[in-house]
């Protein structure tokens, strides 16, 4: 591929050989000349190929917004000869990112480390590297593309949030259910004795009282469920208070994860989902609701909250335990109406009004526990003030 350098040396070429052929000047058509040797000698420098193998690692591939993150990129000369010096081009975050390698001899390898930009939460997907290379003069210029794809997911900002008040008990001996997984350590009830279990917990007492061998029935405890849902509907959000609302179901869900609460995130725009990773899943683990809010967008054509109940009814078989938080911008009240009509299927609602208040005040739906705030900052102070004893 030819630079601009190239095209301007090519133009000038012809220009002088053409002016000196017709105003019979040696000298103009000698520096024409001049021009297109160099461009002939410029194509056949960047013939060549170099065999290299490049291999690219990211670490970490997930951090929270502003946090530093690296790639490691080692490119090795498969070939039999001495490669030229190159250089490697990342573009990630609209950002564009130049690597030089020096020339390496057969068999050798090169390994760097260059920071990533992670001031912009996302999921933001890196090609293969682009391996560039140009002659002396910067007249002609190849590039391939080597190594595989990355994925760097950049969290949003979080907040140190005290865990959601969830009407239940996280302990080991907390709320049980029959249908809970079994092999936990809470006691749920006794029952007849089953080949395969446990001789060491045969209840000895009951089965001397009934001649039956009866054996503890542990599981794991029924700890609350926590729902959170982000309404990314763009009439909710005036300026820029949706990434103060997305910053807030973050911290919603890395606290829930802390605390041990299953888990489930929905977005009224039923997004795509992170890779491998179902939407709207019960898990412990906040990584795959964060890997959702690190690419959440704000649409004009979603519905937003008054979409909120069909959408739980397909997604969300809500039921006792399950404690709803729902983080929106400053809708109308007609909007927060869903709100009152869903309460009475959990176990508890909150609701978090991120971004200016109108000049009337906030709407407070009946029997929904409401925080008012302008930033996410300031959410998180008022929800920790509510969790003081």
């Amino acid at each position: 591929m030819i630079t601009a350098t190239g095209v301007a040396v090519s133009v000038s070429a012809g220009a002088l050989l053409i002016t000196g052929t017709l105003a019979d000047y040696p000298e103009l058509v000698m520096l024409g000349s001049a021009g297109v040797a160099a461009l002939v000698l410029a194509t056949l420098w960047t013939l060549t190929r170099p065999r290299l193998a490049v291999s690219r690692e990211v670490a970490p591939s997930r951090v929270v917004q502003g946090n530093p993150a690296a790639a490691t990129v080692t490119v090795t000369n498969t070939g039999r000869h001495r490669s030229l010096p190159a250089e490697a081009i990342e573009v990630v975050a609209e950002r564009r990112i130049v690597v030089p390698l020096p020339g390496l001899g057969a068999g050798r390898a090169f390994g760097t480390t260059y920071a990533l930009p992670t001031e912009r939460r996302g999921r933001h997907t890196l090609p293969g590297l682009v391996l560039g290379r140009s002659d002396p003069l910067r007249l002609m210029r190849t590039r391939r593309v080597r190594g595989e794809e990355s994925v760097l997911y950049v969290h949003p900002l979080i907040h140190e949030l005290a865990p959601v008040p969830a009407g239940g008990s996280p302990d080991a001996e907390g709320p049980t259910a029959l249908n809970a997984p079994q092999g936990g350590v809470a006691f749920h009830s006794l029952r007849d004795y089953r080949a395969g279990d446990d001789w060491r917990r045969i209840h000895w007492k009951s089965t001397a009282r009934t001649g039956t061998l009866l054996v503890r029935h542990t599981v794991v405890p029924d700890d609350p469920h926590c729902l959170v849902v982000l309404d990314t509907g763009a009439t909710s959000y005036p300026g820029t208070s949706f990434e103060d609302a997305v910053r807030v179901a973050a911290s919603l869900c890395a606290a829930a994860g802390r605390a041990g609460y299953p888990l489930a995130l929905l977005m009224t725009a039923n997004p795509r989902t992170a890779p491998d990773r179902p939407l709207a899943r019960w898990d412990t683990d906040p990584t795959a609701a964060l890997d959702l809010l690190a690419d959440a967008r704000c649409s004009s054509g979603d519905p937003g909250l008054p979409g909120l109940a069909p959408l739980l009814d397909e997604l969300i078989p809500a039921g006792e335990g399950t404690v709803l938080t729902v983080v929106t911008g400053q809708p109308s009240p007609e909007r927060l109406d869903v709100l009152t009509v869903l309460a009475p299927r959990f176990s508890a609602v909150s609701l978090a009004c991120i971004g200016p208040s109108p000049e009337d005040g906030a709407a407070v739906p009946p029997g929904v526990f409401t925080i008012t705030a302008a930033t996410s900052a300031e959410f998180a102070a008022a929800w920790n003030r509510r969790a003081e004893p």
